[in-house]
């Protein structure tokens, strides 16, 4: 077989093009390389668990709910163990923080400690998992502020986002894909399962600066400010605005719904209400990592007033309003809430 006839794509793993990347960055000691085989496998995983679903005895709630308040869903546990399991002996990872797990997860102490924090939503969009609508993992990684000879805790994970070394999701749909960015660019791999490799699909990946499409759970307008719902309004209305009017398209997967804006442009938005005056989403686990993939894709996240990336957390489960996608529509949204 002449080589001709290999698709490009096959030359680039996601292994192999993180390799690439280290090779640039003076004193690159692996260990980062080594934590995203370990993402990539506990992605394979979960992924192979998701595509089962029917016939697996993972489908349901197992009756207990979580830290956020929401029933915890079987593959949510599975997800969640997973990526623990995955990631804890390899010495690469100092801490664990999950969306489901009150505390952050200590390292067991017969396995080396590393340099990096890593945080996650193990199975994002768990409200759909049942009715075979695309899910997925988000992740965000640090590096710990805690000494060598000190005990990591609760501060290693309390860094503003832009401080993340790396941060991405994989997206459980029509096909499993590994989206990242270490800050520089945002590059999507989609895994072939019949060699069980992700393969580079997407190089860099950018935003368009203005789309035609808004993202929002309208079921809500009655519980938010006037502005919100002025705007939503707007968006909908013909020459109210560039594009306008949008089009509405709304999964109810933060994972899903991002990875449609970030690949098409548009918007994103899941304003504060009166019963959520905080926020719904998690800054750790879903807004801080999706935000930096937004940046680096040359586009925007913001709670309405403030960067998204700026914001100092304060409680490892702290939830804001987040507004996320094209750089234009989220000035627009900015200036449309005064």
């Amino acid at each position: 077989m002449s080589d001709s006839t290999v698709p490009e794509i096959y030359g680039w793993t996601l292994e192999r093009h993180i390799l690439e990347q280290q090779r640039h960055v003076a004193g690159a000691s692996g260990e980062f390389t080594k934590l995203f085989q370990q993402l990539a496998l506990a992605g394979k995983i979960i992924g192979s668990r998701v595509n089962q679903a029917g016939l697996a005895d993972v489908l349901g709630v197992t009756g207990d709910v979580n830290v956020q308040g929401e029933e915890v869903q079987k593959l949510d546990v599975f997800a969640n163990h997973a990526l623990i399991r995955c990631l804890e002996a390899g010495g690469q990872v100092c801490l664990l923080a999950s969306e489901e797990v009150d505390d952050p997860i200590p390292i067991p102490t017969r396995f080396p400690l590393g340099k990096y924090v890593l945080m996650f939503d193990p199975l994002d969009g768990s409200s759909n998992i049942d009715v075979n609508i695309s899910i997925g993992t988000i992740f965000s990684v640090h590096e710990r502020l805690s000494g060598a000879t000190e005990k990591p805790g609760l501060r290693d994970c309390l860094q503003p986002g832009h401080k993340q070394v790396a941060a991405g999701y994989i997206i459980y749909g029509s096909s499993t894909m590994f989206v990242y960015t270490t800050g520089k660019a945002v590059h999507g791999f989609t895994l072939d399962p019949t060699v069980g490799e992700f393969f580079l699909s997407h190089p860099n990946i950018r935003l368009p600066e203005r789309g035609k499409i808004y993202s929002v759970n309208e079921g809500n307008s009655a519980k938010w400010d006037d502005r919100v719902r002025s705007w939503v309004d707007a968006m909908k209305q013909e020459g109210s605005g560039p594009g306008r009017p949008y089009s509405s398209r709304y999964i109810g997967t933060l994972v899903a719904d991002f990875h449609r804006t970030l690949l098409k442009g548009g918007i994103f938005a899941y304003p504060a209400d009166n019963r959520n005056p905080e926020g719904k989403l998690r800054l750790l686990y879903e807004a801080s990592p999706m935000a930096m993939i937004a940046e680096a894709a040359g586009g925007a996240a913001t709670t309405g007033h403030e960067r998204i990336l700026d914001l100092q957390p304060r409680e490892l489960h702290q939830r804001v309003p987040l507004y996320i996608g094209s750089k234009l529509d989220v000035e627009d949204l900015e200036r449309a809430l005064g």
